[in-house]
């Protein structure tokens, strides 16, 4: 098989006086199904595009504001100022930490504000860090899933090009009543050019799916694990007024 490729590759080298492989004159040279397919594929890569730099700044916006939200939140429950680590999370907009933690505080204040409302303050304050974490984990991944159907469909449809490709060779063939190389070139190129394309659309996508979905992971982490001092610390809280 890869003797074969490098025949074909040699032939068509051959033939690149005659096709040329500079990019005007091989879309020139394309058929118009190729052309679609190679025009949605850009389509496909600029959404994919779009997507990672979406993300990329999101998650690095959350990385950076978490940083700084962690240790200022932590210094005021220390002091025991609930209203003012809520005011701290309320000013970090973007951290996925902090829209967690201020749910939580908000439903603990809540219960401790009012008797009116009802169910156990701990529990309330734990369903709400659920619901919370929930919420941000379907805003992290927004996006993140179009890409591995672009990662996945991509190839698929440079193959359809490559077909429709080869197609258009046989039938330069047979019109030409022609066996040479120079029949068929115009058709192979066609065929490897939407391949390529194909092949440069899907591998980005995967490789940042999968680096995106690590981020996702990490991140539901760091958010459980916040969610899980910031219930011990209600009931040391709770055990402390209590006596």
């Amino acid at each position: 098989m890869f003797l074969q490729t490098q025949i074909w590759a040699f032939l068509l080298l051959q033939a690149d006086a005659a096709v040329g492989w500079n990019i005007p004159q091989l879309w020139n040279q394309m058929g118009l199904l190729a052309k679609a397919v190679v025009v949605i594929l850009f389509i496909m890569s600029a959404g994919s595009i779009g997507v990672m730099i979406d993300r990329l700044l999101a998650f690095s916006a959350a990385r950076k504001q978490s940083r700084a939200f962690a240790p200022a939140v932590a210094g005021a429950l220390r002091e025991g100022k609930l209203d003012e680590a809520i005011k701290i999370a309320d000013r970090y907009k973007k951290s996925h930490l902090a829209k967690v933690v201020v749910a939580g505080l908000q439903e603990f204040r809540a219960h401790q504000i009012s008797s009116e409302i009802p169910g156990e303050e701990i529990e309330a304050s734990k369903r709400a860090l659920e619901r919370a974490e929930a919420i941000v984990h379907a805003e992290l991944k927004r996006g993140v899933s179009s890409l591995a159907t672009i990662g996945s469909t991509a190839p698929f449809v440079g193959l359809f090009g490559t077909v429709v490709g080869i197609i258009n060779a046989f039938k330069s063939m047979a019109n030409e009543k022609s066996t040479g190389i120079g029949a068929v070139a115009g058709g192979i190129s066609e065929a490897l050019v939407t391949t390529a394309v194909g092949l440069f659309v899907a591998i980005p996508a995967v490789w940042m799916f999968n680096y995106f979905t690590n981020k996702v992971e990490s991140f539901d982490v760091e958010m459980g694990n916040s969610s899980s001092e910031l219930i011990d610390y209600f009931l040391k809280r709770s055990q402390h007024v209590a006596k």
